[in-house]
């Protein structure tokens, strides 16, 4: 498990009433008279009514009293106690979702309440030590009964059906993680995000308790409500997790606000950025690239498509994309040529993209992108997220519906000529020490088919310094077209580049955005 750069990770305990289930067993209620009415069914509206009441109230810290043994577990001694398996929840019914919990300690200290929805009544998960084989640890001879969960994994068979393959993990604050079929963990995605990149500390909002629905016997879905908190937010979310080639995740999300809050960011994305192709500082590193993620793809409501490679900058870089109901975004790994990371344990190639499609009208907002500097690939110094326009006030409630996508590829995501990959280096000698030349290589279907001497034309253009030498022409090697331009800087201000093809008054590809910043 990374560190995090952009987290200080916190989990906090939920309060739950009802009667205790046992690991694997299924809840058979007892049957009521005939005269009283039906039991009421528990559904996402419960979670919106709890989160609604919990925003009426002073925001409550729980304290923590974990043991000392599991507070100062480091990460080897936590990863090396493991959830036995043969207890996994669901397992003894052969159901096609099986459930595996998380243990306290190392970077998470608060339990939180996990509860299974069987015949619409809710039963809290009962913890037991002896779900857990410790390994090499030395535990304490009396380990307390009570100690919880730090959060749980969503299993599934996603490759054969007699194997069950880590699908999505929630634990972390308002963390979670998913993959799809052939992929392995790399982004993160949260909740909510407040206040990040903004020159105070960041508010961390934490899922304090789950609701996982009991799926039938061919269920290809599992449904997992959660209760979130924080000191300027609640808010009620449901999960719909569809593990597939491409995993898809249909989050709803209903908030309820506590505090005026400076800056909300919805469907947070999370990752990190090493080094790569347009690095124009040294990396001691026998890797070409390494990186979970390699842009930020936007399909803006007007209908236009950008790519915005990343960097891992000098200084924090904060970039926002105005737009008015947004129709899609993400960080997606682009790049899936293992030659180019040359890493047989991170897997850097398999890393999975994740998009972002609002379902109904955002409104005015901004996308915006930060970009923190690192100096390891242990830290997640990327977030990408949507911004409401209008003041986020005390006392109003906001809902937010979307889905989410965690592929290697998706062909037709960005239905144009597409970017493949973006460098650059030192121009023209004529312009000593000063300009800078980038190559930008664009393909897709549609640019494969244009003949080798279609009169295609890149536009590009920079908001300071002077833009030259613009060169378009085929690449037959990836069957596309390669776009090269060198900028001559303008006292060393940075410059905000734009570059997409044309043929005739025809747009072919997406526009390549990006803004570049004099080494300092």
């Amino acid at each position: 498990m990374k560190l995090r750069m952009l987290l200080s990770i916190v989990l906090l305990a939920g309060l739950c009433a009802g009667p205790v289930a046992s690991l694997g067993a299924p809840n058979v209620p007892e049957a009521a008279p005939a005269t009283t009415p039906p039991p009421k069914r528990f559904n996402f509206a419960d979670v919106r009514r709890r989160a609604e009441m919990l925003a009426n109230q002073p925001f409550q810290a729980p304290g923590n009293n974990l043991p000392d043994f599991f507070k100062n577990l480091d990460y080897d001694q936590h990863r090396d106690i493991r959830f036995r398996a043969d207890h996994s929840l669901w397992r003894a019914e052969g159901l096609p979702f099986e459930v595996q919990f998380a243990p306290l300690g190392f970077l998470f200290k608060q339990p939180v309440a996990i509860n299974v929805v069987a015949d619409g009544e809710s039963h809290l998960v009962e913890y037991n030590n002896d779900l857990f084989n410790y390994g090499k640890n030395q535990t304490p001879a009396n380990l307390p009964k009570d100690l919880g969960f730090a959060g749980f994994k969503v299993m599934y068979p996603l490759h054969t059906d007699s194997h069950y393959d880590e699908v999505a993990v929630f634990l972390g604050a308002s963390y979670f993680r998913a993959v799809g079929q052939n992929q392995n963990y790399g982004i993160s995605v949260r909740g909510l995000a407040i206040d990040t990149g903004l020159p105070k500390p960041e508010e961390f909002p934490y899922f304090r308790e789950f609701w996982l629905e009991k799926p039938g016997k061919d269920a290809t879905e599992l449904t997992v409500h959660a209760l979130m908190d924080s000191e300027s937010v609640t808010g009620a979310y449901r999960f719909i997790i569809k593990p597939g080639l491409n995993t898809q995740i249909e989050v709803r999300a209903s908030l309820f606000v506590r505090s005026k809050v400076q800056k909300m960011g919805v469907a947070p994305l999370t990752s990190m950025f090493f080094h790569g192709g347009l690095n124009e500082r040294f990396f001691d590193d026998f890797r070409p690239q390494v990186h979970d993620s390699d842009g930020l793809l936007m399909a803006a409501g007007n209908g236009e498509w950008i790519w915005r490679p990343l960097n891992n900058p000098l200084r924090l870089r904060i970039s926002s994309f105005q737009d008015n109901n947004p129709r899609g975004f993400g960080l997606l790994q682009r790049d899936r040529n293992f030659d180019n990371y040359q890493d047989l344990e991170a897997h850097y190639h398999l890393r999975p993209g994740v998009w972002v499609e609002p379902q109904g009208e955002w409104g005015k907002g901004t996308v915006q992108l930060i970009e923190i500097p690192s100096d390891a690939e242990r830290y997640d110094n990327i977030a990408a997220f949507w911004v409401p326009e209008k003041p986020i006030e005390p006392g109003q409630s906001l809902e937010f519906n979307y889905r989410m996508f965690f592929f290697l590829d998706i062909p037709n995501l960005s239905p144009g000529g597409r970017t493949l990959a973006s460098r650059v280096g030192a121009g023209t000698a004529g312009d000593p020490g000063s300009s800078r030349r980038f190559v930008i290589d664009f393909g897709g279907e549609s640019l494969a088919k244009l003949a080798d001497d279609a009169p295609v034309n890149a536009v590009v253009t920079g908001s300071s310094g002077q833009i030259k030498h613009i060169v378009a022409h085929k690449n037959p090697y990836t069957k596309g077209w390669r776009v090269s331009f060198e900028l001559l800087p303008k006292d060393d201000e940075p410059a905000d580049l734009r570059c997409f093809l044309k043929l005739g008054d025809d747009v072919l590809t997406e526009t390549w955005n990006y803004q570049w910043t004099p080494a300092q």
